[in-house]
């Protein structure tokens, strides 16, 4: 168990707020939408996932980009026909809704902080577009309690070793809380923090990793109120 105040840097999507889901619904309207005459739902799932890995690494992440893989997807699906003005005009309300939607703090989400904050000092880390992030952060009324936040286009080790710089932060006494192994944990274990994974059942497929095994920093906690029995 950690000793003494921890450096506590929390994920926003998926482990403080609702996200995947959003994005889940708009992708089953979408496939709706493209009603292809000879792929199966799953195919045209698979189709947009693939295109989804090549923007993502290309532009980074949030409803732009998602939008532009979505206009993406169908140019592949309906070869021979443009995507028009009613196609963008679709799209563009689909995404919309993302933006616009209602933030959904996850159970738990804010009663933790609250508690931890008694004992540690918290700090957020997210990534994707850093309007749309700021946003979402700014509707979560969380802001407050961190004593720094960061928003970057993709979460390596030197992401978290560029955060831990920044704000003054002791790797060996710092600890990275979030849903995603591949972005949450494996980085922030690479630059000599420990790290939380704390699942969420819709967790996107891009982010989908194996666990480490064996890690003596690495902890695994369902749910999220079940970190103060670590901190």
């Amino acid at each position: 168990m950690p000793r003494g105040p921890q450096n506590l840097i929390f994920d926003a999507d998926d482990t403080l707020w609702e996200c995947t889901v959003l994005f889940e619904r708009a992708i089953e309207t979408f496939v709706d939408y493209v009603d292809h005459p000879t792929l199966s739902r799953a195919e045209v799932r698979a189709a947009l996932t693939e295109v989804e890995r090549e923007n993502t690494a290309a532009h980074g992440y949030g409803a732009r980009v998602f939008e532009r893989s979505l206009g993406d997807c169908l140019a592949r699906l309906r070869p021979g026909r443009p995507v028009d003005a009613a196609d963008r005009a679709f799209l563009g309300r689909l995404c919309a809704a993302l933006v616009e939607g209602e933030l959904v703090l996850l159970e738990g989400a804010l009663e933790t902080l609250h508690t931890l904050r008694r004992r540690h000092r918290l700090y957020l880390l997210t990534k994707g577009d850093p309007e749309y992030q700021r946003a979402k952060i700014a509707a979560s009324g969380m802001e407050p309690l961190f004593a720094g936040v960061g928003i970057v286009r993709e979460k390596d080790p030197a992401a978290y070793e560029s955060f831990g710089r920044d704000h003054g932060l002791d790797p060996g006494a710092t600890w990275m809380i979030g849903n995603s192994v591949r972005s949450d944990i494996l980085p922030a274990l690479e630059a000599g923090m420990g790290a939380v994974l704390v699942p969420h059942p819709a967790t996107w497929v891009l982010e989908h990793a194996e666990p480490p095994a064996g890690h003596a920093r690495f902890r695994e906690v369902d749910p999220i109120g079940r970190l103060v029995e670590i901190f």
